[in-house]
């Protein structure tokens, strides 16, 4: 028994059930081992849940820089930040707090302010667009429609028809475009479109700030 099995464990329990069944005592029973031995490799169960943020950032590959414009590169950033969270969506509010007290998230963090400084972004707009991104990256992650949300794949398949149905009641006098829309809000029709189209229209959003930003300091 290692720290990287130990988080393994924790982060299926988390995939499974949901970050709140991850606790120490839980991981323990898991690994045939009394809580106490996992107090060698995490003081409590925040520091599980560091560790936690840390795996799951340490998938997000931060590429090298180049020569291509800064918001072509930083979509690369947030494209690959986003694949690393979406196998685990259970998991990925932990990147909040991982951002700032994890290598991986520090080394995120850092590529980010600094591609939008590129674009000529002060230092605080950049910080607040940093927290906006985090924000919407995640809701991507964990809010896709129609997502998993057990290891039943009946009863997912349960959940997106009732989902259907639900919207396909409403009054279409009252709600025409939700109605006529029920089946892409019950479930993506193309999983890969929906992440895509999700990053495209944040690095829009960041690119217009700095071109407005850029703009009123002249």
């Amino acid at each position: 028994m290692n720290r990287d099995e130990l988080v393994t464990t924790a982060l299926a329990v988390a995939d499974a059930e949901g970050l709140p069944a991850v606790t120490i005592r839980r991981v323990a029973q898991l690994h045939g081992v009394t809580p106490m031995a996992l107090y060698r490799h995490f003081p409590d169960k925040e520091g599980l849940l560091v560790a936690l943020a840390e795996r799951l950032l340490s998938g997000a590959v931060v590429p090298e820089p180049d020569e291509r414009p800064w918001h072509e590169q930083l979509r690369d950033v947030l494209g690959n930040f986003l694949d690393a969270l979406r196998p685990h969506p259970n998991a990925a509010m932990l990147v909040f707090n991982g951002m700032v007290t994890t290598e991986p998230g520090l080394a995120v963090t850092e590529r980010a302010l600094a591609l939008m400084a590129q674009g000529g972004m002060s230092v605080e707009r950049s910080a607040d667009a940093a927290s906006q991104i985090l924000g919407s990256l995640v809701a991507l992650a964990i809010a896709e429609p129609g997502r998993d949300l057990g290891p039943d794949p009946e009863a997912n398949e349960d959940a997106v028809r009732a989902k259907r149905a639900a919207l396909l009641a409403l009054s279409p006098r009252r709600y025409p475009h939700i109605v006529a829309a029920a089946d892409a809000m019950a479930a993506c029709a193309d999983q890969q479109l929906y992440f895509d189209r999700g990053v495209d229209l944040i690095v829009t959003g960041v690119r217009d700030a700095a071109r407005a930003e850029t703009a009123d300091a002249r």
